[in-house]
């Protein structure tokens, strides 16, 4: 028995499979609830948001159609969200129209990039202290917008085998009390668990979860949901577990429903 919030589908270009096969897939181990996540569009014309990896803005509503069929005719709730990252210009989209026009039941924060004037690089890659500092004010924008239900992946920034730091200790403490002032739950991310091991000082290890982020949230008493972000079918069941079991390490029990913190 399992919850899973974070699921992706075929509309975002890197993802396997539609609604239903994760349906199905969900009842076969006796799922609990399940809600579809899928990269949010955005407003047509701004390249920089990376539109290669997620629907348009003319497909949200088959997406959320689509999830709302599967919802009706399913003995367990099935939930329609969207995985965002958090630009402030944006601000009204995620609102007026994800949450608004949409009616998205829940909207996941993923801090995925950098939101600079230029290209919006992929936080794994940034390697200047001006640029971690600014993803991570980002992230705490994020946080204290009010928009979204938890925080996936919130040691993205870890992905590469980056080395830990006392100036990335703090930035992460600022972001586990600023999840906590908020009451917004932060994702160990099972696809990340799962995924090929890197190189770093220490040697091998996952991308992430990063253990030493993991120890400040247990320490600091914050909130934390368990998530496959699926992008396959297959995936969704084992790497909810993979999460699950990394949460016993550090004596963390997550929540299982996000619309109760």
């Amino acid at each position: 028995m399992f919850t899973n919030f974070h699921t992706h589908t075929y509309l975002c270009g890197h993802a396997e499979g539609w609604i239903p096969d994760y349906v199905e897939a969900a009842k076969r181990v006796g799922c609990r609830a399940l809600g579809f996540s899928d990269h949010c569009p955005y407003p047509a014309g701004d390249s920089r948001c990376w539109p290669e990896i997620r629907m348009t803005a003319d497909e949200a509503e088959f997406y959320v159609n689509g999830i709302r069929l599967a919802a009706s005719c399913s003995d367990f709730p099935i939930y329609v969200g969207f995985e965002c990252e958090y630009d402030k210009r944006y601000y009204s989209w995620y609102k007026d129209e994800l949450r608004g026009h949409w009616q998205a039941d829940y909207l996941v924060f993923g801090p995925h990039w950098v939101a600079n004037q230029k290209d919006f690089p992929y936080v794994p890659t940034v390697t200047t202290k001006k640029e971690v500092h600014a993803y991570f004010d980002g992230v705490i924008e994020g946080i204290e917008s009010g928009l979204f239900n938890f925080v996936a992946h919130p040691d993205l920034i870890m992905a590469s085998g980056r080395d830990w730091s006392d100036d990335l200790a703090a930035c992460f403490s600022h972001v586990i009390d600023a999840a906590m002032a908020h009451s917004l739950p932060l994702e160990i991310n099972g696809l990340g668990n799962c995924r090929t091991a890197v190189k770093s000082r220490e040697g091998i290890r996952q991308p992430y979860p990063y253990y030493k982020f993991w120890e400040l949230v247990k320490e600091k008493g914050a909130t934390v949901v368990c998530n496959a972000d699926a992008h396959r079918p297959q995936d969704m069941a084992p790497f909810v577990e993979s999460a699950r079991s990394y949460a016993k390490k550090f004596g963390i029990t997550p929540i299982e429903d996000i619309f109760s913190v």
